[in-house]
Formats: C-alpha cells, structure tokens, sequence
C-alpha cells in the first residue's frame, strides 16, 4: 500500500505537462547591434509580428539598432510635440482682451460678495 501512495510535489517544482504534439508557430531570430557596448542581442519574435527597430541592450540598457544583413536599420527619430499648458490652449479659445474682461467681471462679483467696495 505505501508504493501506490500518493506523494506530494513542490509548488512549482516539476511541471506534468509535455511538448508532445505541440505545433510551434514559426518564429525568426532577429540582432540588435548596441553602439554604446558593441556587442549584439538576439530576439526571437513570431514571424507573423513586426519586429521593432529599437531594443533594449541586455547588457548596457542603452538602445540596440535592428540589424539587417549586416547593416543597421535606419531609425528615424520624430521632433518631440512640446507639450502645451493650460495657458497656450485658454489663449486658443479666448482673446487676451477676453480675459482681462473676464478676470475683471469676477473680481467685481467677489468683492461685492465680502462687502468690499468695488472701485469702478
């Protein structure tokens, strides 16, 4: 009776699946070639994906450029949007003489409502 017992596994220790009858999907090999350390890194992508033309180098974290044969991708680098602030898109909707108007009508109405004088 103790052979046919039933014996615990560690968790995660052994796994009861097999790769038996399992298609893979094609796949393809792509190199990165760091030019901060030099050396290359090789990514393996579904050859149904797009790879992309910039990688992280494994080794120094800098960027690593696509290699195509044995000459790099040419990567094109787009300017960066400056970002616009609160002020850049008000002054899209409104007028600065707008403004001034509106900024006067509001103090006018919180004055009054403290019981200041209002100065006209």
């Amino acid at each position: 009776m103790a052979d046919r017992s039933l014996r615990g596994m560690r968790l995660g220790g052994q796994s009861l699946q097999t790769e038996e009858g399992v298609v893979f999907s094609p796949r393809l090999t792509h190199t990165y070639h760091c030019p901060s350390c030099g050396k290359d890194t090789d990514m393996v992508f579904s050859a149904e994906a797009e790879a992309p033309d910039t990688w992280e180098c494994k080794y120094c974290s800098m960027e690593a450029t696509r290699m195509v044969g044995s000459e790099p991708v040419v990567v094109e680098h787009a300017e960066s949007k400056t970002p616009r602030s609160h002020w850049d898109m008000l002054l899209e909707r409104r007028t600065r003489a707008e403004l001034e108007e509106l900024l006067e009508e509001r103090l006018t109405y919180l004055r009054a409502r403290r019981g200041q004088k209002v100065n006209a």
